[in-house]
């Protein structure tokens, strides 16, 4: 099993009064409330706190980025990434991604990942999303051809890998008169890529038919099964068997040496579900042209009043559901596992916290988290035999590379 390490590295250093009165904390809250010495001690923080994750045994780090919102104060993945892929010497970076449809350039794109997998010797996992609805109106990106540009910037970031230059790339978004870069990945044919999402149908059917493991992001047990049944289904058609190295999950796991001190840490989870200031008002969320428009449909019913918002997310709900864990070890490992065989996954992130908890309490759970609860997790993932796609050594997603770009090519 690869179980990896995950923070949203957000920025708690705002007035919450604020907040509260703006009635959402991205896209449009103003950065006036930004506190310029906060963000720098954040980010020393938290390099401290990777390189702790390193050294107590975690396989990877995770990062992903967001945009025009405190609740993560990464707005480029790829700049931590290589921070890390300097400091650090073993864990993988895994990278939960890149955005495809923000970005103007996707040859640009595959050199500073193919530098990132060359400084690090080879330990990059690069995987790539669509990007949050905010995200398409904080860089001015029209949602209505998220998916279109998603894919064909995927396209052309696996053929610049594994496809000898000069070649020429005239797409629908993207034209390219010379595609012939000299900062190529280390691994071959090109990086590992993993896809994450919460329940996207087109994802998933996307990422198995590219044979790319599918991280769940904090889904609930039943929403993730559905997503393997869908998984599975789509693998049958296209002529593979997946197994627990396609399957990926992200939890909100918090550890300390006393029950009480870590479920009020965990309580913070919910900082950024809005109980404390909010988020993104609906309709950004989701603006026109991303989503299907019966789901748009729905926020903005939800938006307006006339329908209400689900709310299975209280606290103490999550909790008893294992939506979120906390405790000591002990307790941690025996909730773990209830998890662990009930989804069987190979990849297992696990995001440690958020809000307000402060760096001596994110080391202490690191730490915990390290020497007693992975080896035991470890020892569960054998008995469940849940390998990951390196103890599996599955090839790099050779049906990627072996997929016809949607480009003309001259």
């Amino acid at each position: 099993m690869h179980l990896a390490y995950f923070t949203e590295q957000p920025m708690s250093a705002y007035p919450e009064e604020e907040g509260r009165k703006a009635g959402h904390t991205a896209l449009m809250f103003s950065n006036r409330f930004y506190d310029r010495d906060a963000a720098s001690q954040l980010y020393q923080d938290r390099i401290t706190e990777y390189k702790l994750v390193e050294e107590v045994g975690f396989d990877g780090i995770m990062l992903n980025e967001h945009h025009n919102a405190p609740f993560c104060m990464q707005s480029k993945c790829n700049i931590f990434a290589s921070i890390l892929a300097a400091i650090t010497e073993r864990v993988k970076i895994v990278l939960l991604g890149n955005p495809l449809p923000l970005t103007e350039n996707p040859v640009r794109l595959a050199e500073e990942l193919a530098m990132i997998d060359l400084v690090s010797q080879g330990r990059l996992v690069s995987g790539f999303v669509r990007g949050g609805g905010t995200e398409q109106l904080a860089i001015g990106v029209n949602p209505a051809y998220n998916r279109e540009r998603f894919e064909e910037a995927h396209d052309l970031i696996i053929k610049t890998w594994t496809e000898p230059g000069p070649w020429r790339w005239e797409g629908t978004h993207y034209q390219n008169r010379v595609v012939n870069p000299w900062a190529l990945p280390l691994q071959r044919p090109h990086p590992r890529v993993w896809i994450p999402g919460i329940a996207s149908r087109e994802t998933v059917v996307w990422a198995a038919r590219h044979r790319y493991p599918y991280v769940c992001l904090n889904t609930s047990v039943e929403d993730t099964l559905r997503v393997w049944k869908l998984y599975a289904q789509i693998a049958e058609e296209v002529g593979f068997q997946p197994g627990p190295e396609h399957r990926g999950y992200l939890l909100r796991v918090h550890c300390a040496d006393t029950e009480e001190k870590a479920l009020a840490n965990a309580r913070q989870f919910t900082w950024m579900q809005g109980e404390f200031t909010g988020l993104a008002h609906p309709v950004w969320s989701a603006p026109a042209g991303y989503n299907p428009a019966k789901q748009r449909q729905v926020l903005v019913e939800i938006a307006h009043g006339r329908r209400v918002a689900r709310r299975d997310v209280g606290f103490e709900q999550q909790i008893e559901n294992l939506r979120i864990i906390a405790g000591t070890p002990d307790r941690v490992v025996e909730q773990l596992r209830v998890i662990m065989e009930a989804t069987r996954p190979g990849i297992f992130m696990i995001w440690g916290n958020d809000g307000f908890v402060t760096h001596e309490d994110s080391m202490r759970c690191i730490e915990l988290l390290g020497r007693e609860v992975l080896p035991a997790v470890r020892e569960i993932a054998a008995e469940l035999d849940l390998k990951d796609p390196f103890e599996v050594g599955a090839p790099v997603s050779e049906a990627a590379a072996q997929q016809q770009p949607s480009a003309l090519r001259a």
